[in-house]
């Protein structure tokens, strides 16, 4: 397979493909090579050039490579042009992070899910999908073709599989709203972990409620919603804590739209914990993107922890003077810890700032520091 990236002066241009060569890997898919080029704006037929595109067709010869695929997004035109000139298979970001998804739901409502996203990515590439659909008869006098009525039959047939997906969801919705209903009468205060992908969520969740929720060094390891009960000595009470699905840049806005049920944990959460890959360069990109998402789904007026996790995997210089300080999110002081959910260091300072946030009507920051200037601790 050969990564395509294409710099369109757009912010956090991922110019080693680092992260598309990651979500391939955790697809099961074999990186032969990587190529990149600027443009101003993407070309209407192909994307890229056709000069880029004779470069990306002599290289997959070179190397053997059977597929392309792109960072961006690329219209279903432009991918049957891309695959016509480069005589293989074109696919996107879009697509791959649909395949990881539907290799690791697990529950019912996580498979409705990604076959509502499949489905509604599909209803646009049925010129691309199905070739037996561009084949129509004709002739004088003649309009259109039995081609035309496949392609109006199988998009009919989307469109009902689309509807009923649609429906079953809105019950699998209705039985969450059920089942926060009965928290709220038992006033359980509720607690989800949102973080970007592969940040630690998981290993965090089960340090903390010592379950086995699978956990891996690997994007989306965990797609379905897992909720146990946490039960903090400190608070002398429980709450609830629930995992989610990981946040990832340009996550398409159908998946946003089809794990609406998932999120919603987090949109009716009472805090969020914000975990983040404190040993990750990219970090504060990666904060700004959960913060986006968030706002998208409605949930960005829960309050918040930054949980700074990985600290093992921090060189000595890098480290922070002391495991709790503030943070400075959205021009908003929020409380952070710095931890590793791994290997135990600093998970007693989180419990004890649970337990503080539990037994307050909101934060308190008096005993954190006084600016978050003052505590950045060299991140």
């Amino acid at each position: 397979m050969i990564l395509v990236g294409v710099d369109l002066g757009l912010p956090n241009f991922d110019q080693e493909l680092e992260e598309l060569g990651l979500l391939a890997q955790t697809a099961g898919l074999k990186v032969l090579g990587r190529i990149t080029c600027k443009r101003r704006a993407p070309d209407a037929a192909l994307f890229i050039g056709s000069g880029k595109a004779d470069e990306i067709k002599q290289l997959a010869i070179q190397l053997g490579a059977a597929e392309v695929l792109f960072d961006q997004s690329i219209s279903p035109a432009q991918q049957r042009n891309l695959e016509r000139h480069l005589e293989m298979p074109v696919n996107d970001r879009t697509l791959l992070i649909l395949e990881i998804f539907g290799q690791r739901a697990r529950s019912h409502e996580g498979k409705l899910q990604v076959e509502l996203a499949r489905s509604q990515y599909l209803s646009t590439r049925l010129v691309r999908r199905w070739s037996h659909l561009e084949r129509q008869s004709g002739g004088i006098g003649l309009r259109g073709g039995p081609g035309e009525t496949q392609i109006e039959l199988d998009r009919r047939m989307i469109g009902e599989s689309i509807k009923r997906t649609k429906e079953r969801l809105e019950r699998v919705k209705r039985q969450r709203k059920t089942q926060r209903r009965q928290r709220e009468r038992r006033e359980a205060f509720n607690i989800s972990l949102v973080g970007y992908t592969n940040a630690g969520k998981s290993t965090l969740f089960n340090a903390l409620v010592k379950a086995r929720a699978y956990a891996a060094d690997q994007l989306f390891a965990t797609l379905d919603t897992t909720t146990r009960q946490l039960y903090l000595a400190e608070a002398g009470r429980s709450v609830s804590l629930s995992d989610t699905v990981g946040f990832i840049r340009d996550l398409p806005h159908g998946l946003i739209d089809a794990f609406e049920a998932t999120l919603q944990e987090a949109v009716d959460a009472d805090l969020l914990l914000h975990v983040v890959d404190a040993s990750n360069p990219g970090c504060p990109e990666q904060i700004a993107e959960v913060q986006r998402v968030l706002r998208e789904i409605g949930a960005d007026s829960v309050p918040q922890i930054l949980v700074f996790n990985k600290l093992d995997h921090l060189e000595n210089e890098r480290r922070p003077l002391q495991l709790q300080d503030v943070f400075d999110l959205n021009g908003m002081p929020t409380p952070r810890v710095f931890l590793s959910a791994r290997s135990g260091e600093g998970v007693a300072q989180l419990r004890t700032e649970l337990a503080r946030t539990v037994n307050a009507d909101k934060p308190t920051f008096a005993d954190l520091g006084d600016t978050p200037e003052s505590h950045e601790a060299g991140l």
